[in-house]
């Protein structure tokens, strides 16, 4: 995929503990661009953003990209129905909808200086949920399980990002889980679950500590 000098790209990308995930790393690379204009927007479960909206502006400007305007957003976490709960709401969209006129000024005024975004640039280690001991677990391969009371209405399958559910057997996996939580949500009698002890007590820990709602931040 490659852009124009007058093209205008809104790139947004989910935050996976702290960073732009690595299924998505390849496709980016592939968005190549002359000069074009691009808005990178990331959006993140209410812990918090780290170094992805700074890792996501350098790949696009790596790219050939000229980055206009930036924004970390918040959205429900994948994990929890509590976390972020109904977001983005009202006052998000309100927040947005400003920052949409900032950018449609400053491309108007034709203002080619970047905004400078936070965050190390040597970038961070992915986020580590820990034990009830405090000790770093990897949950990457935990993956969410099907009870008795499945209905087999194959809305698991639909909505699963990344094909994995398998059309004949929802309670199976052809290929990766990213933990989106798309299938334990969109389930209406549910029958999709994780039972991983380490997945929950991190659920748990990010319900507790990361209650306190966080605010859009953006750059121009």
């Amino acid at each position: 995929m490659h852009f124009a000098g007058n093209d205008i790209v809104i790139l947004a990308v989910p935050v996976y503990a702290g960073r732009v995930p690595n299924v998505l790393l390849n496709y980016l690379k592939s968005v190549k661009a002359d000069g074009a204009k691009a808005i990178a927007m990331v959006l993140y479960g209410n812990r918090n953003y780290d170094d992805a909206l700074l890792e996501l502006t350098d790949i696009l400007r790596m790219n050939g990209f000229n980055i206009s305007a930036a924004g970390a957003f918040i959205g429900e976490h994948s994990f929890s129905k509590i976390l972020a709960k109904d977001r983005p709401d009202e006052s998000d969209l309100e927040k947005i909808s400003e920052f949409a006129k900032q950018i449609y000024l400053k491309i108007s005024l034709k203002t080619e200086e970047e905004p400078l975004i936070p965050g190390n640039k040597k970038y961070r280690d992915y986020y580590k949920p820990k034990d009830k001991r405090g000790d770093p677990v990897d949950i990457r391969k935990v993956t969410p399980k099907t009870n008795n009371g499945c209905t087999d209405c194959k809305l698991c399958v639909s909505v699963c990002p990344m094909g994995s559910i398998d059309y004949n057997d929802v309670s199976k996996l052809n290929y990766i889980c990213i933990k989106c939580g798309a299938c334990i949500k969109i389930c209406p009698v549910n029958a999709k679950y994780y039972d991983d002890e380490n997945y929950l007590n991190h659920k748990y820990e990010l319900e507790i500590d990361f209650a306190e709602r966080k605010e859009p931040v953006t750059f121009l």
